[in-house]
This record gives C-alpha cells, structure tokens and sequence, in this order.
C-alpha cells in the first residue's frame, strides 16, 4: 500500500528512463489497485508489463470493496499476485481460498504469481519443506498442466520480509530446489523445468546478484527496494 497515483507514474517514468535499452530480465509492476489505469497508460508501448496485487475468488456480484479478474484484465493488467504472506497472515486467506483465487485468475485469462512461503516459527522447528509442500498441494489442488504453464511461483520466507532477513542464498536455493522437485512430482520434469520460481524476501541492490546466482533462482518478488527507480533497476540488473 505505497504511492498515490501523481508518486506512481513519476516512479514509472523514471524506471522507464533506466529500461531504454533492451534488457533480458522480464519486469512487471505491480502497483496498488488506484494506481493501475494510469499505469497501464503510462507502460503503453514499453515492454513493462502489468499486475495486481490481489483478487476475489468470485466473478463479479454483491461483493462490495472486491476486485473481479475481469476488472483487472479490462485495465491492462497480465498478472496477478496470489496467496502473499500479507494477506495469509492480516486477512487470513487459507489454502482452500488461494485455490479458488488461482482458478479464477486463470479462467480470466490472468496469469498468476503463486506466493508461498514459511514463518520463522516453522524455520526454527524445521517444518519449512512441510509447510511450503502443502501450500502448493492444496493451493494447486484441480490445476491442469496446461494451466500450470502459466504460473509463477514466488517463496517468500515470512521471517525476511521487510525485516532486512534476507534468506541467505544457500537457503533461497535449497528452497526452491525443493518446489521444483515437488513440481515435477505433480506434473513431471518439463513443467517443472519450464516454471519460474522467483524469490521474494528483503530482496536488495546488494543481496541479489548471489540470490539470482542460484541455479532455481530465476527472478525476485522485491518489496520495499521496487519503491524506489534507482534501487529497482539495480535489481533488475542483476538477473540475467
């Protein structure tokens, strides 16, 4: 819940200054549900894409105060985030509805970023793989292969966001080594291979060139560094 529309789009031209030549790293934004037109208009010809934060489970209805994946299709966006910590842990989404946000992404025609991740209770006690391995079974509970193509998936360990924690890279690769092979149980190695994994978690200039060095490391879900342009593309820059 950061910058007002005016803060936004100064924001965007900015990065937009920094992108000017052709840069291998895929960069979307992801901007709070206010901001989204005008940054739609803002992207228009660049190779930015769109997201939003968050979506209902439902189409449209008497659901005052929710956003519908039509909505957010029918002002730009492609992608959309599902399941992130905060909203696990302040509005208290369960697995059962992250499954219903997830399908209907897709049925929109949205293309999901899967977040999962574990507390630090869950680290210390050693029921990290436990805790992120039914996360994505019951979050992925009736997606098809097909489906699974269009995903991203992004672990965020509770502990490191916005603490300055920061999984440390050997951490971070351990973790998602784990998704992929668990992937590739649910739906074999070429879907396993082909999907993302992005690490999200005090993400920084500083700590991503080791991050992004990781072999299943391949991208970052960055919080409070994308709020400034300098710091983001420096970032950027470290995911070739």
């Amino acid at each position: 819940m950061n910058k007002t529309i005016p803060e936004s789009l100064e924001f965007i031209h900015a990065l937009k200054r920094k992108l000017e030549s052709t840069h291998p790293a895929e960069v979307i934004l992801i901007p709070p549900f206010t901001s989204l037109f005008s940054t739609a208009e803002a992207l228009r010809g660049s190779d930015i894409q769109l997201g939003a934060q968050n979506l209902s489970h439902l189409t449209e209805g008497a659901v005052t105060g929710e956003v519908s994946g039509s909505m957010l299709v029918s002002v730009g966006c492609q992608y959309v985030l599902v399941g992130h910590s905060e909203r696990r842990n302040i509005f208290r989404e369960d697995d059962s509805l992250i499954n219903q946000k997830l399908k209907t992404a897709l049925s929109e025609g949205l293309r999901p970023i899967f977040c999962v991740g574990e507390s630090g209770e869950d680290r210390e006690s050693g029921k990290t793989n436990d805790i992120i391995s039914n996360q994505l079974e019951k979050g992925l509970s009736g997606l098809t292969s097909m489906e699974m193509r269009k995903m991203t998936l992004a672990y965020e360990p509770v502990w490191a966001i916005g603490t300055g924690k920061n999984a440390q890279p050997e951490q971070a690769q351990e973790v998602h080594e784990a998704i992929r092979n668990q992937l590739a149980l649910l739906y074999g190695s070429d879907i396993s291979e082909a999907t993302r994994i992005v690490y999200g978690g005090s993400v920084t200039p500083d700590n991503s060139p080791s991050l992004m060095a990781q072999p299943d490391v391949d991208g970052a879900l960055v919080g409070g560094a994308s709020l400034d342009a300098d710091s983001f593309y420096a970032i950027i820059n470290a995911i070739k």
